[in-house]
């Protein structure tokens, strides 16, 4: 389980330094993503043309994600964890500009020895009377 877990504790890394290869490095050449922002990215190289726009439009700040109720099903190879993360965007000087959170679920396969995410699926839940995406729990 430590090993789904620093998974976490990798992408939180990654996006923090807006180190692109670490942040994909912990996906699979394969994989699929469901998007809070975008219906889906298919593959490896779509989700870094993804990821290196997101890195980039951030310019000076940085965002601190974090995650809370955590839990990871694991059965042999192939395990599916789930938390509700939190992306808050932070100035050069440390201070919190806004923040926003997801639901956040991840298909994991161990390949070769290490851990990949297969599938990674966010949302946020609709308000039926308004139609808008709640991005805060």
């Amino acid at each position: 389980m430590q090993e789904l877990q620093s998974l976490f504790d990798r992408y939180t890394q990654a996006v923090y330094e807006k180190d692109a290869a670490a942040f994909l490095a912990i996906f699979d050449e394969n994989v699929r993503v469901f998007d809070m922002w975008a219906w889906s990215y298919e593959g490896l190289a779509a989700w870094r043309e993804m990821v290196t726009g997101w890195f980039a439009n951030l310019g000076a700040d940085r965002d601190v994600v974090t995650f809370g109720d955590i839990r990871i099903q694991q059965s042999g190879d192939m395990a599916v964890a789930s938390a509700i993360a939190r992306f808050a965007a932070v100035s050069e000087k440390g201070e919190e500009l806004r923040f926003l959170q997801n639901r956040l679920t991840w298909v994991v396969q161990k390949k070769n020895g290490v851990w990949k995410i297969i599938h990674e699926h966010s949302s946020g839940p609709v308000d039926g009377s308004t139609m808008k995406v709640q991005l805060r729990r």
